[in-house]
């Protein structure tokens, strides 16, 4: 997959900005629904990779509307979390729909973008990155500041959707992604076109093999990955 040119980049920036922004109110009931409300289970899943980490800071990356954030402060009471998404009406969307308990004070937000992190070097015991890679211009890049910001030893989690390899399920699961949630989520969210993007954004995706070879390159030490739910989605791990 070739690097992308630089105004190519910015214009998928811009492109991703204005389309969150404009269903960032309808985001966190269109993917319980979309998800049948399993998008919960990937977030507990993923969290539960940290739970060597129980206290000190996270950084959740592309945080949207905190759904990650607040499942790492749920999991863990003396965890803080630094909140960062390049669009500032995701990030006020999910402010104002914290719940009501202490959860809110451990959780910090910060409007600023995945390839130029705003945090000096080895901050954070975790990084966590969940349905947002994708949206990077340059993967690379944001793999590189991801590793720039960990602790020796932290553990970054990217969550992610791919393509579910099995035959019986792989064309039922390419029909709803491209025939049905488009045109469900278009309804609710009025902005079809935003969800047309998340199908093809998830079939031009890095084959499992190759994300995992872009985060050794990265600096990694170990990496792996877990598929969940049939392929649907992975969790990719990279400890530094």
């Amino acid at each position: 997959m070739a690097v992308e040119t630089v105004q190519s980049a910015e214009e998928k920036k811009r492109f991703v900005r204005d389309k969150f922004a404009a269903i960032s109110n309808k985001y966190d009931f269109l993917n319980s629904l979309l998800s049948l409300k399993v998008d919960r289970y990937w977030r507990w899943v993923t969290t539960r990779e940290l739970k060597e980490f129980p206290e000190g800071a996270v950084l959740d990356l592309c945080a949207g509307t905190l759904p990650l954030a607040l499942e790492l402060t749920r999991q863990a009471p003396r965890r803080t979390v630094m909140a960062v998404d390049f669009c500032e009406d995701m990030l006020r969307s999910g402010l104002q729909n914290l719940p009501d308990d202490e959860r809110k004070n451990r959780i910090g937000t910060v409007c600023g973008d995945g390839e130029e992190i705003p945090a000096g070097s080895e901050k954070f015991w975790g990084v966590t990155v969940a349905f947002g890679v994708r949206n990077l211009a340059n993967t690379e890049k944001g793999l590189a500041e991801m590793y720039r910001v960990l602790k020796p030893g932290g553990k970054m989690l990217i969550l992610e959707f791919s393509r579910p390899r099995n035959a019986f399920f792989k064309p039922i699961y390419n029909f709803y992604l491209n025939r049905v949630l488009p045109k469900v989520a278009g309804l609710v969210s009025g902005d079809k076109e935003a969800y047309e993007y998340l199908a093809s954004s998830i079939a031009e995706f890095y084959e499992p093999e190759e994300l995992l070879a872009m985060i050794k390159d990265a600096g990694f030490c170990r990496h792996y990955s877990k598929p969940l739910t049939m392929g649907i989605v992975t969790i990719y791990i990279g400890i530094k």
